[in-house]
């Protein structure tokens, strides 16, 4: 099968969205955004590498159901936070399936649930660093002079919708600050991996992954406040939407910021 697709043609079957043939890896896809971006590109029909630090039983079960589409899937497994697991992390990564047409950057911290939420605030400053920022944009390097060097690929980073117009709060000024390095990073990498590969980010709204399920009558009501649209959006909107990015579709974007948000402008 050949797996090379120039950026400027569509797949074979010439439907919208297609990834038939193509490789995919998308980091911290054993849940939440990033679990829905993987099953959403397998339907695609690309085989998908699928990622996790801590949660194998997780990533293993999704890369069965992977399988069970008639797509390739394997696991591997690394710390976005120790350099020292990157290259290895990387290199595992593109030769599973003899390289990777498209890598999806969504591994980051969860601030708002689990242990994290209760760390101090230089705590979560450096985890933020560290995995958001250092991390995406180590992989992005590696990963970047490997499809150059293969003259084709795309790569998506995650940002966030307010992390360039503020919100009030310690978590706000966390997230601004990691993810408006990651929006940055993604606008300069695309000038630089351009003509050969694409760099695009998305930058999701309120999306109800496990904080949402849980978030109080307040943040409930003040979600429908400010969006337009008066819902949440789910992993599978920003999957849709990655599934587009990623595509051959979208072969004359590169370094943009494509809100998903429900139309939110505060």
């Amino acid at each position: 099968m050949n797996h090379v697709l120039p950026n400027n043609c569509k797949s074979a079957s010439n439907s919208f969205g297609d990834l038939t043939g193509l490789r995919a890896v998308v980091t911290g896809s054993s849940s939440g955004i990033g679990r829905a971006i993987a099953r959403e590109f397998a339907k695609a029909g690309a085989d998908i590498v699928v990622h996790a630090h801590r949660s194998q039983d997780q990533a293993e079960e999704l890369s069965a159901e992977i399988r069970s589409l008639g797509r390739r899937s394997v696991v591997v497994l690394g710390d976005v936070a120790e350099t020292s697991e990157l290259a290895k992390m990387c290199q595992a990564a593109w030769t599973a399936f003899d390289g990777v047409d498209i890598w999806v950057n969504n591994a980051g911290v969860d601030l708002l649930t689990g242990p994290a939420k209760d760390w101090d605030y230089q705590t979560k400053l450096q985890r933020l660093l560290d995995i958001d920022v250092r991390g995406t944009a180590l992989i992005s390097h590696d990963i970047g002079q490997r499809m150059k060097m293969a003259g084709r690929g795309v790569l998506l980073n995650i940002g966030w919708d307010q992390a360039d117009r503020g919100m009030e709060g310690a978590s706000g000024e966390l997230f601004a600050t990691a993810k408006n390095a990651v929006m940055g990073f993604t606008r300069s990498l695309a000038a630089s991996l351009a003509p050969e590969v694409r760099v695009n980010c998305i930058a999701p709204g309120w999306i109800k992954t496990a904080w949402g399920e849980k978030a109080s009558d307040v943040w409930q009501d003040r979600v429908l406040r400010e969006t337009p649209l008066r819902r949440w959006g789910l992993p599978e909107d920003i999957a849709k939407l990655a599934r587009f990015l990623v595509s051959p579709d979208a072969s004359y974007l590169t370094g943009q910021i494509v809100n998903a948000n429900g139309g939110a402008i505060r």
